[in-house]
């Protein structure tokens, strides 16, 4: 076995750590395998050990990064896939110390979320207006990606048995294949009885799963997608939505309504309330906007 196969035998020990013992996505782990190559590859034209790396050769790794013009986020993520990396081999007793785990990430803008306002999503919703199987389909997939904040991977994938009408929830399989109950709103729940008892019996379904393409199989991402932004243009919207603005939206107009953040973190389905806390500030924001706009003294006076 050469030193190069035990190096890429490494990388697969972690990724199939990762996969299996933490239930990380396919799709995490699939970026993971080609940032970690990657490296191994910058490892290979300086004839160094992975198992030798220190600070100086990851933070010359960066530099070359950056030299390809990489932005802040994808070289965060780089760090990311490698701290990972490393704190495995230690815990394995393969290193002695984690070369990666002391430097820091480069600083990160704070994206705000787009957002729509309510009546922006409801004129949306309105498009989806034709009495036939794909009308009746994509504004069932439109009420639940705003009534329960779903990722277009979770809507995609819900299947029959994930329904409970009993008590008006959806069992939803998030990211890590994490589990979580979201309600659905009496609207909603009347969309999604009417599309199953009347409307997805006429795509002549080859699946379990609830929402079906023309062959009666599950949708893709890209097709909710264009969904999403065919019925934004007829809307007359002229911002750049995507199923993934339904999700910021349903989030922030429920702090805005008066949710608590906690209970939005259960209902988005993040494991870290660090990441809804986002939402907060775009209620500062829009609360900021309005207080400017119709405060009787936020004008700028002369003193």
């Amino acid at each position: 076995m050469t030193e190069q196969t035990d190096q890429y035998e490494l990388i697969e020990l972690y990724l199939e750590h990762i996969l299996v013992i933490k239930g990380l996505a396919k799709k995490t782990v699939q970026a993971y395998t080609e940032d970690l190559t990657s490296f191994l590859v910058f490892l290979k034209e300086k004839k160094m050990d992975v198992q030798k790396a220190d600070e100086q050769i990851i933070f010359l790794y960066l530099l070359l990064l950056r030299s390809k013009g990489l932005q802040n986020r994808s070289i965060a993520r780089h760090m990311a896939s490698l701290r990972g990396f490393f704190a495995f081999l230690l815990e394995q007793g393969l290193m002695k110390h984690n070369p990666a785990g002391m430097l820091e990430n480069p600083k990160l803008p704070q994206l705000l979320p787009k957002v729509l306002s309510i009546q922006e999503v409801e004129t949306i919703l309105a498009q989806a207006a034709e009495q036939d199987k794909l009308g009746i389909r994509d504004r069932t997939m439109l009420e639940m990606l705003y009534a329960a904040g779903l990722r277009v991977s979770e809507l995609i994938n819900i299947k029959l048995l994930d329904f409970d009408p009993q008590t008006g929830t959806l069992r939803v399989w998030g990211k890590g294949s994490r589990e979580r109950i979201v309600p659905l709103h009496y609207s909603c729940m009347k969309w999604l009885d009417y599309y199953l008892q009347n409307w997805r019996g006429t795509f002549s379904p080859l699946s379990e799963h609830i929402f079906l393409n023309r062959s009666g199989k599950a949708l893709s991402r890209q097709g909710v997608w264009k969904m999403v932004r065919k019925y934004t243009l007829q809307a007359g919207i002229n911002k750049d939505v995507s199923p993934h603005t339904l999700r910021h939206s349903f989030a922030t107009h429920l702090l805005e309504g008066g949710a608590d953040l906690r209970t939005v973190q259960i209902l988005l389905g993040h494991s870290d309330i660090t990441a809804t806390e986002i939402y907060t500030h775009v209620q500062s924001d829009r609360l900021k906007s309005v207080h400017e706009r119709f405060h009787p003294r936020s004008q700028k006076q002369d003193f």
